[in-house]
Formats: structure tokens, C-alpha cells, sequence
């Protein structure tokens, strides 16, 4: 399953429909964010339909960034039916993500 973009009008019932999400909080200008952009889109191709794979742009919808709490990019936040369980702050190997999307399926 391709990485879907999501707005703050479509996040909610997007996730809340997939039963595991993994949240990609991100900007342009971040270079770290592009640094995990390839980790982000292999595990999106990896885990295919069995987990959301979306990305928030903190810069066009900072009223989720705000409402998630989110201080530093990149930051994922893994959420299990809608409800975070989950996050990572910073650039980490696939293996820190794979390691919490393998215990929340």
C-alpha cells in the first residue's frame, strides 16, 4: 500500500477504519524528515494493507500536529484503532519501527 498524505479533515476516519497506523509527522524543509522518508515508504510497501502508512505535513495542517503534541520532526506516532499506543522521535533504523508495527499486529 502506497504512504497516503493526510489532512486534518480526513485523519480521523482514516485511521480510525485501519485496525494498525503508523503516522509519519514531517516538513519539507526537515532534513532529517527526508532522511526517513525511504524507511517510511519500504515499510508502507513492506506491511502493504495490513497497516496504514500515512504522513502529516506539520507546515499545511499544524492543528494535528498540535493536537498529537508533536515538538520535533520527524516524529511517528503508531496508533492501534484510532488510539496511539506508540511513538518515535528522530531518525531510527527499520528495525525500531518494525519492532513496534510487528507487536501491535
Amino acid at each position: 500500500m502506497a504512504v497516503r498524505h493526510l489532512t486534518t479533515a480526513d485523519f480521523d476516519q482514516t485511521v480510525a477504519a485501519a485496525p494498525l497506523a503508523m503516522v509519519d509527522f514531517w516538513a519539507d524543509w526537515c532534513g532529517p524528515c527526508k532522511m526517513l522518508t525511504p524507511t517510511v515508504e519500504a515499510l508502507a510497501a513492506q506491511y502493504g494493507d495490513k497497516v496504514l502508512t500515512g504522513k502529516v505535513n506539520v507546515d499545511e495542517e499544524p492543528e494535528l500536529a498540535r493536537r498529537f503534541g508533536v515538538m520535533s520532526i520527524p516524529t511517528v506516532v503508531f496508533l492501534k484503532n484510532g488510539v496511539e499506543v506508540e511513538r518515535k522521535v528522530g531518525v531510527m533504523p527499520p528495525q525500531s519501527f518494525t519492532a513496534v508495527l510487528d507487536q501491535y499486529l
